[in-house]
């Protein structure tokens, strides 16, 4: 007989686990959230900002932690937009910008050299390319100011408005880490909780989840962004692109067709149109808004799960992609986008969600790739760096002066004033709150009703198939949200998840937009 506790037969050790499972489905004990240092987590939905318009704050320890460790979760492939597929080109200012911004890539003419990459967000690198996901648009300028990227999706808009919800919605989206299988019931888990998330969702379970073709989608900056003229003028701005080859995307039968005969064909597509010479086109629109604008509106307009209805679209110019990569690890695999490569003119937004992907994204990319990425041939800028960092991992920089600091008059290096950020007033006390303006499901109805009868039925059963297996109570929410949306919208995919349309109706009401 042993004498270690806890232990006994198999049969008893059996029998304890299916009693634990018993008592842990009777109730679930709640348990105080902290971080990995122990200290209790006061609020895991909120950024800390200045004030309640006002940029998120570095002291968010909460926030900067769950991301660097959120970064550090996969070596080398990265965590999201794994699976990618890249190409070169250029970029041709048609419509100068130089009323609205004092960077070099909208002056009127302008080509700037550019590389792509398109990707899959959720799914791993070696992934079906008909799998149903967000698409990545992440465009590197070669600019003559330096290096801007515009890292952005196929949709227009994001499932989350605060990047300290980033780590939890990913894994949400990720496998169940005890088995590596999706599963619909841990996403609505979570999306249950984030009312927000609706309008993304529903153009996700759309045909617009499953994309034909990289050349035949279009992209999006996601994010609001300030440009800044030489004044010291600002705007903000949203960034569109364009397909030129118009928009073209499978459904579910296409979806089935496709995946049994080829699992790499978006890839396939757009690196035999690119080597044939048939150059895909996407032109570049901005939406713009004074910053007078932003209060005018019934939701706040930095919230990137949501667009810009009736704001005019300007064009600015036309990206072309002519070359492939001469080796795909080398530059597609390689290639670190991130939005803060920002240069003069283009400054990040008070978006809670872009505030966080500007120090993330360049975080991952550094822990993936090396302190020194931005020196390898495709991240290089087309202009000489000239600063005081040094030494790192393959650092293969060439230096011959001793003045690796600043100020210094044996090497003077210039601090330009027309390269300061513009000023913004802030007022308030440090908080971590919800924006004012939500509006969760209004715009997710409108793009429910602007759907073709059969493009809607196609989302209904796309959604409800995928509902059908989650838990009750989060599956009686998230119809709640579609109903709240479009009564029909929800109606439908009640039916088809197999729902209480009644129960629905309930949980509906008590929701405000």
């Amino acid at each position: 007989m042993s004498t270690t506790l806890g232990l006994g037969t198999l049969s008893q050790r059996r029998l304890l686990g299916v009693m634990t499972a018993s008592l842990l489905s009777l109730s679930v004990q709640a348990a105080t959230l902290t971080r990995d240092n122990g200290a209790a987590v006061g609020d895991n939905q909120n950024s800390q900002t200045a004030g309640a318009t006002g940029p998120v704050l570095l002291q968010d320890v909460q926030l900067i932690q769950k991301l660097q460790r959120f970064d550090r979760e996969r070596i080398p492939e990265r965590v999201v937009h794994a699976r990618g597929t890249g190409a070169h080109g250029t970029f041709t200012v048609t419509d100068s910008l130089s009323d609205l911004s004092k960077a070099k890539v909208f002056a009127a003419g302008e080509v700037t050299p550019v590389f792509v990459r398109f990707s899959a967000v959720v799914h791993g690198n070696h992934s079906p390319e008909t799998l149903r996901d967000p698409r990545g648009f992440a465009t590197k300028f070669y600019t003559a100011d330096g290096n801007w990227d515009l890292v952005g999706n196929n949709f227009p808009t994001f499932f989350i408005r605060d990047a300290i919800k980033f780590p939890d919605m990913v894994h949400a989206f990720k496998p169940d880490p005890r088995t590596n299988l999706d599963d619909d019931s841990r996403r609505f888990d979570f999306f249950s909780h984030v009312p927000e998330a609706t309008r993304t969702l529903t153009e996700l379970y759309s045909n617009s989840g499953t994309p034909a073709s990289y050349r035949e989608m279009d992209g999006n900056g996601v994010h609001a962004y300030k440009l800044v003229n030489a004044k010291g003028e600002v705007h903000y701005v949203k960034f569109h692109w364009k397909s030129l080859q118009g928009i073209n995307n499978l459904d579910p039968q296409q979806v089935v067709q496709v995946q049994g005969r080829d699992y790499s064909h978006m890839t396939h597509d757009l690196v035999s149109h690119i080597n044939q010479g048939d150059f895909p086109k996407w032109d570049l629109y901005v939406q713009v808004l004074k910053p007078q604008d932003l209060a005018g509106f019934d939701f706040d307009p930095l919230d990137a799960t949501k667009i810009w209805p009736g704001v005019p679209e300007r064009k600015v110019g036309q990206m072309v992609l002519n070359r492939n990569p001469g080796n795909v690890f080398q530059e597609t695999e390689q290639v670190a986008m991130a939005p803060a490569n920002l240069v003069p003119g283009i400054e990040p937004s008070e978006d809670r969600l872009l505030q966080g992907r500007v120090f993330s994204y360049a975080d991952t990319q550094m822990y993936r790739l090396g302190a020194n990425a931005l020196q390898l041939p495709i991240n290089a800028p087309k202009v000489a760096v000239n600063n005081g960092n040094q030494d790192g991992a393959m650092n293969s920089a060439s230096s011959s002066t001793g003045v690796n600091y600043q100020p210094s008059r044996l090497l003077p290096r210039e601090e330009p004033q027309a390269a300061r950020y513009s000023q913004q007033p802030l007022s308030g006390s440090t908080q971590q709150a919800k924006i004012q303006r939500e509006q969760n499901f209004k715009q997710a109805g409108e793009l429910y009703r602007s759907l073709s009868k059969q493009e809607r039925q196609d989302l209904i059963n796309n959604f409800g198939g995928s509902l059908a297996t989650t838990d009750d109570e989060s599956k009686h929410i998230m119809l709640s949200f579609l109903y709240k949306a479009d009564p029909e919208y929800g109606s439908g995919v009640t039916q088809v998840a197999k729902g209480d349309l009644a129960r629905v109706k309930a949980l509906a009401a008590k929701l405000t937009d």
